[in-house]
């Protein structure tokens, strides 16, 4: 069984590809668990041997923000695969400083995606990562105490408009025949090892990570705000299980959000002294950043995620969870993405 996955050689599409790769096997649309004989990792840059570590991953390099669906069919990687999993896109701060960027990037890109999975003529599983930022409050039409399945997306960034445009391109390539898609919205995903990405939201992580590492860094909004949170372990199983899930029992091709971890900034930062100390959190400068503290405060905080409980998937119980189990991975090289 061939799997492609778009944004391979960020973090989540590295963790998802290894999830697949250790187990062996995957299943898709309902069917017994099958071999997996190739992941193809589509990225701007390509992986070398060294990186890949394992004869079942390809890398090809190709920059969504400009290829052609034509170019993407020639690449002939999209014959005869079984699932996709679309996870490449620019992030949310770095949209709303360079619209073009998202445009092409989030949306020509993204339909791109959908052109070469329909070229193929075999009607792949396609999972679509989406986000909660398809969620925002408007002074005159506030978001709701809490989010449904059912709750009118509202989005008040680029990012978040262009997440929801491709929502619903995946829904009517899907309403067509073209493909079998599922779309998930995932939480902020935290906590990411590496280093800091555009995402506005990437101070979720860095306030974790960096002080873990024994680093400085700063926090650009209040403690007393909320935030939805997914582990990484939570995020991949929530994809593993679109991709899996018989085509009945997932129901309407609409977006499902996948289950949230609801906490506040302070309430990270008292998981972070929970299990590396007091000084650990010494090393947080709170420097508000307005622009930060709109965007990522605009973004729903509670949900009730009914058709994600259906399908087995939970939160963490806790944020001092994911803080240790981060911190049993990563250690002292916790800035350091590992292979």
């Amino acid at each position: 069984m061939k799997i492609i996955i778009t944004g391979g050689a960020g973090f989540l599409g590295n963790r998802l590809a290894r999830a697949i790769l250790d187990s062996g096997s995957i299943a898709v649309d309902g069917a017994a668990p099958a071999p997996v004989e190739q992941v193809v990792l589509l990225d701007r840059v390509e992986l070398g041997a060294d990186q890949l570590g394992d004869p079942r991953l390809r890398s090809v390099a190709v920059d969504l923000a400009t290829a052609t669906a034509a170019e993407l069919a020639a690449l002939g990687v999209f014959t005869g695969a079984a699932a996709v999993f679309h996870l490449a896109a620019a992030v949310s701060a770095d949209c709303e400083a360079d619209f073009d960027l998202g445009i092409n990037a989030n949306l020509r890109g993204g339909q791109a995606v959908l052109e070469a999975c329909r070229a193929a003529g075999n009607r792949p599983v396609l999972v679509f990562a989406s986000s909660l930022a398809v969620f925002g409050g408007w002074p005159d039409q506030p978001l709701p105490a809490v989010i449904t399945d059912t709750t009118l997306p509202t989005p008040r960034s680029s990012y978040g408009i262009q997440k929801f445009i491709m929502e619903q391109l995946v829904s009517d390539y899907t309403r067509k025949g073209f493909l079998n898609g599922r779309t998930v919205r995932l939480m902020t995903v935290s906590v990411r090892p590496g280093r800091p990405n555009g995402a506005a939201s990437g101070f979720l992580s860095g306030i974790i990570r960096e002080p873990l590492a024994g680093l400085p860094t700063t926090c650009p909004v209040p403690a007393g705000l909320e935030v939805a949170l997914s582990s990484p372990e939570a995020s991949v199983e929530g994809l593993l299980t679109a991709a899996g899930t018989a085509e009945p029992v997932w129901g309407s091709p609409v977006a499902v959000n996948l289950p949230a971890l609801t906490t506040t900034v302070g309430g990270m930062v008292d998981a972070l002294a929970e299990v590396a100390g007091e000084a650990a959190t010494k090393l947080i400068s709170w420097v508000p950043d307005e622009r930060i503290a709109a965007l990522v405060g605009s973004w729903p905080a509670r949900f009730d995620t009914a058709r994600a409980d259906r399908l087995g998937l939970r939160a963490e119980p806790d944020y001092g969870t994911v803080v240790r189990r981060y911190r049993q991975a990563y250690g002292a090289a916790a800035t350091g993405a590992r292979p």
